[in-house]
């Protein structure tokens, strides 16, 4: 599955004002990341506010990104869940025929142990289809070990990546130095993509990047050709923007730069908002920056 590599992008849902799905800007959204070197999709991750989409409007988004990216990019869809049994029904009866893997996050609020962890990817990985583990302890309330990752990694192949998103960067160098071979990480933290990638990571999946998607596919691009100066040139230029966007949640802030660019509408559904005015000015001036 290496065709999953560079930047990936955690693609918002952009809403009208009476908050309907804007099926035109994500038209947009998707053609622009398309046209500035976004190298895949993340379909209905966090960062599309899929906990607050219905059923028919999660399959009306998955249809119209399917057709515009027209088998342009890989795509990744989101399916997770903190019910075991049912996020392995909605795997194994989804069609995935226009995906390369799911994208399924670590089960959150029930706190499982790490054998409950270890046991609910192992029953995702009996579906047989790719899945990538998405570790990010800040939502779900428990973090997946690396020991936990790596014994899933050496016993279910199909289990070929993990979406690294714990705080403590340390982490994601174990599995890097104890992977097996066929198994890889990528960042789950915009700011960590570039020492985790120098560091044999395979990239990130992003929410900067589909506001800057140029220059965060070319930081990872050069960070694989070993251009690190030249890397880090871009990552300094970004890392302001970077911490403002999360400053008051995800994904209010890269809505801002998104609807700064013309690409969609700064609208929210509860209980997100929009960002406030003073973040949106803060993010406003670093954009003038760049």
């Amino acid at each position: 599955m290496s065709i999953l590599k560079g930047v990936g992008v955690a693609l918002v849902t952009p809403f009208n004002e009476d908050l309907s799905v804007d099926f035109d800007s994500l038209t947009k959204l998707v053609e622009y990341n398309i046209e500035n070197g976004t190298n895949y999709l993340v379909v209905l991750g966090t960062t599309a506010e899929a906990a607050t989409l219905s059923d028919e409007e999660k399959k009306q988004v998955v249809d119209h990104i399917i057709k515009v990216n027209s088998k342009r990019l890989p795509l990744v869809l989101g399916i997770g869940g903190n019910n075991t049994l049912e996020v392995k029904k909605q795997i194994e009866e989804t069609d995935l025929s226009a995906f390369e893997a799911v994208l399924s996050v670590s089960p959150y609020y029930n706190k499982p142990n790490q054998e409950g962890l270890y046991q609910h990817y192992k029953a995702l990985a009996s579906t047989g289809k790719n899945i990538i583990i998405y570790n990010v302890p800040s939502r779900t309330g428990q973090n997946v070990e690396a020991e936990t990752t790596l014994r899933l990694a050496n016993e279910f192949p199909n289990l070929f990546l993990i979406k690294e998103a714990a705080p403590n960067i340390l982490q994601y160098f174990d599995i890097l130095r104890k992977k097996p071979e066929g198994f890889n990480l990528v960042s789950g933290d915009d700011e960590y993509t570039l020492p985790v990638t120098l560091a044999g990571g395979n990239g990130v999946i992003s929410v900067i990047g589909q506001g800057y998607p140029k220059e965060f596919s070319t930081m990872v691009q050069l960070a694989f050709e070993g251009k690190v100066k030249e890397a880090y040139e871009i990552h300094n230029k970004l890392v302001d923007i970077t911490r403002l966007i999360f400053a008051e949640g995800n994904p209010c802030g890269i809505k801002v730069i998104l609807t700064e660019k013309g690409i969609i509408k700064n609208y929210l559904r509860l209980p997100l908002v929009a960002a406030s005015e003073g973040l949106y000015a803060k993010i406003k001036a670093e954009m003038a920056k760049i």
